[in-house]
């Protein structure tokens, strides 16, 4: 890819397309305040819906102006199924992990109320609200973001400043920051990181997609089932050992995997 696009630009159109998800989103959640008849967890699932949509409608519209390979930009390419099954094989242990790292972070520093708050605010009442919701958090948010971020942003990073290291960790520090928790900044940063890697090695978006929808299906699962009474996968408030050793091992074994890929152009 030449470095079609300056930084500036490529920045304008990651804010551009971040505003678009908030303003499109806010003005459903807004149409569904303006009447408290209605269900107001169903418009906040529809406004994740549609919010999360729009995300890339900036990002379509700006390639399209510019008649450019939109499949090319966004790193759109089709992996093997070994990468497929390394990419799944990683993501599985990376969530666990992901999962008894927030353990140990809220054993020394308890989450706070807002997170408590948003929690109840999000659980579903209805199996329609469970789909909507995993629709926005599994399906939806993961194909926008990862895009935007992973597979246009961080590319023209890459192609700009002749660093990779460079790219992902930039691109990984915009991601958590968009997602405005300072709670979960370093859990956001470090899978932004993890991202960025599999992105560029595979040159694909697609590992990355798998690995973020994966991620957010089972951060749902784990936010709205109580899992501390499942003596398989909880050990005295942790994740049990040989849920550990098996998450290392999946992780290891993925990673090995996709590192030893070719990345040469």
């Amino acid at each position: 890819m030449n470095n079609r696009f300056s930084i500036q630009a490529a920045f304008g159109i990651v804010i551009l397309s971040i505003l678009s998800a908030f303003i499109a989103g806010g003005l459903v959640l807004a149409i569904g305040l303006s009447n408290p008849d209605s269900s107001q967890k169903f418009y906040t699932f529809i406004s994740f819906i549609i919010g999360q949509g729009f995300m890339i409608v900036p990002l379509l519209w700006f390639l399209k102006s510019k008649r450019e390979p939109i499949f090319k930009r966004l790193r759109i390419n089709s992996i093997s199924y070994e990468t497929l099954i390394h990419s799944i094989m990683l993501s599985t242990g990376v969530i666990i992990l992901s999962d008894e790292l927030d353990r140990i972070i809220q054993s020394f520093f308890p989450a706070p109320e807002y997170i408590v708050d948003l929690n109840a605010l999000l659980r579903p009442e209805t199996f329609l609200g469970f789909v909507l919701l995993f629709i926005a958090v599994a399906i939806i948010a993961p194909i926008g973001e990862e895009l935007l971020f992973r597979g246009f942003f961080q590319q023209v990073l890459e192609k700009h400043w002749k660093d990779v290291t460079r790219a992902i960790l930039m691109t990984a520090l915009i991601f958590s920051m968009i997602h405005m928790n300072p709670y979960w900044f370093a859990q956001i940063y470090i899978l932004g990181i993890i991202l960025g890697f599999i992105a560029w090695k595979t040159k694909s978006v697609l590992p990355a997609l798998i690995l973020h929808g994966m991620n957010n299906a089972m951060a749902m699962l784990f936010a709205f089932v109580d899992l501390e009474k499942n003596n398989l996968y909880i050990w005295n408030g942790h994740v049990a050992p040989w849920i550990i050793l098996f998450a290392i091992y999946t992780s290891y074994y993925g990673f090995s995997g996709i590192n030893r890929m070719n990345t040469k152009s």
